[in-house]
């Protein structure tokens, strides 16, 4: 562990817009240095993507403390870039924190470097006006960290603030991290609900965080219990949507849906602002405030939340006025059966006898189903003796694509199948 501790001996004012502007550059600059010096491969099994400026400087405007002691807990901190957007963030504004303490964790020890050059612009700023500033560097394991400050003795030090970039990637069930995370009472697939629980469980009571993180959280029964406890400690003051995959973290070529979220730990919850942008340009945000209970409906056992923009809160009116619903007018809707990773023995990539068609969205076209499709690399068949936990019943269907590109003008495309044999009788896994 590095500790710094940083007198301002500088008290002059600098001019906030150039020399944090400066200063921000530099920070760019070895998160820069520092990704190209990773291989695919470690960021690949550490799950590291670095936080563009533009999204670093937008989480730390979404900071509201104005205290005038300030902790900051960065987990998975990369080079260094959220921490030192929170600092000059607060370093500029009018009312400044009479200091400023970091805590930085980074396993991957090849990182240190650019941290330690990082905490020294951040240091040179705040000593530029007035601000005292500390910093804790670290490449200890968070969760095994915090496993000892949490479960072996109580946490002695609790912080103000959290911004995080936390490491995307899928948490082994035999792992000692999933024991580790059992012994904490957090139960979730993947490190990042992982670091979010226990950075929370880190804020002192009205402590904020800040987070990017994967939109699929949000809902479904692998994060369940992850959001029963999110919720149950932290009030949601700000969400921003981002409404393409592929450009928060475009570098490194990450399609995913991305959301960052404001949020106090122990107070009521109040409206809820909703915002989106197309990318990390953020002057024009559309905006919207909704009432807590249309981000989860409060009768919902599985508090999935919803994420309604200005449009989606016209489209809630509109299907609310329908006169029908699916079940009364005599339809059904379902996902496909088959999760092709866990069907690999029974799926091939072309038709062989006693095999049926797999359906996935690469095979629906604009006049219908396309099958096989030998231009995919998705599976075209699997197996007649799959049996009925995968298969479905001959009959017609209206296909949805349910993961269109948010880029496509259609959100929403259907396809109609009528399945009179068996050489029609499955949906794939990303088909409704």
């Amino acid at each position: 562990m590095l500790v710094c501790d940083i007198l301002p001996n500088n008290r002059r004012v600098v001019s906030s817009i150039a020399e944090t502007h400066a200063a921000l550059q530099n920070v760019d600059q070895l998160r820069r240095i520092a990704n190209g010096a990773l291989s695919s491969t470690k960021r690949s099994a550490l799950g590291q993507f670095m936080t563009p400026p533009p999204i670093a400087q937008f989480m730390a405007s979404m900071l509201e403390t104005d205290s005038d002691d300030v902790t900051i807990l960065d987990a998975g901190a990369g080079s260094g870039m959220l921490f030192a957007s929170a600092v000059l963030e607060l370093a500029g504004r009018e009312k400044r924190p009479k200091r400023i303490d970091v805590n930085a964790f980074e396993i991957d020890s090849t990182l240190l470097p650019y941290l330690i050059q990082t905490k020294d612009i951040c240091a040179d700023i705040c000593a530029r006006v007035g601000i005292h500033f500390a910093a804790s560097i670290s490449s200890e394991n968070f969760i095994e960290h915090c496993e000892e400050v949490l479960f072996l003795r109580n946490p002695d030090r609790l912080f103000d603030c959290a911004i995080l970039n936390p490491p995307y990637k899928k948490i082994q069930s035999a792992s000692a991290t999933r024991s580790i995370l059992s012994r904490l009472g957090v139960e979730t697939t993947n490190y990042y609900a992982a670091f979010v629980a226990l950075v929370i469980r880190l804020l002192k009571p009205g402590g904020e965080l800040v987070a990017i993180t994967p939109r699929s959280f949000c809902n479904g029964p692998y994060f369940s219990a992850f959001r029963k406890f999110f919720l149950r400690d932290m009030n949601i003051r700000r969400v921003h949507v981002y409404e393409a995959r592929n450009v928060a973290f475009r570098e490194d070529e990450v399609l995913q849906e991305n959301v960052i979220f404001s949020a106090r730990k122990g107070l009521q919850q109040e409206l809820v602002e909703i915002t989106s942008s197309f990318g990390p340009d953020t002057s024009n945000l559309r905006r919207s405030r909704v009432e807590f209970k249309r981000v989860v409906n409060p009768l919902d056992k599985e508090v999935v939340i919803h994420l309604p923009t200005e449009e989606d809160e016209l489209l809630f009116v509109w299907v609310q006025g329908l006169p029908s619903s699916l079940r009364e007018l005599g339809l059904e809707v379902s996902t496909g059966k088959v999760v092709d990773f866990r069907a690999t023995e029974v799926i091939s990539n072309e038709p062989e006898i006693g095999y049926v068609p797999l359906i996935y969205p690469t095979h629906c076209t604009a006049i219908g189903v396309t099958w096989p499709n030998t231009d995919t690399r998705k599976p075209n068949a699997i197996s007649g003796a799959a049996g009925s936990d995968l298969l479905v019943p001959n009959g017609n269907y209206v296909l949805v694509k349910r993961f269109t590109a948010k880029e496509e003008r259609r959100r929403v495309v259907l396809t109609s199948m009528k399945a009179l044999d068996s050489r029609c009788s499955l949906l794939g896994s990303r088909i409704i």
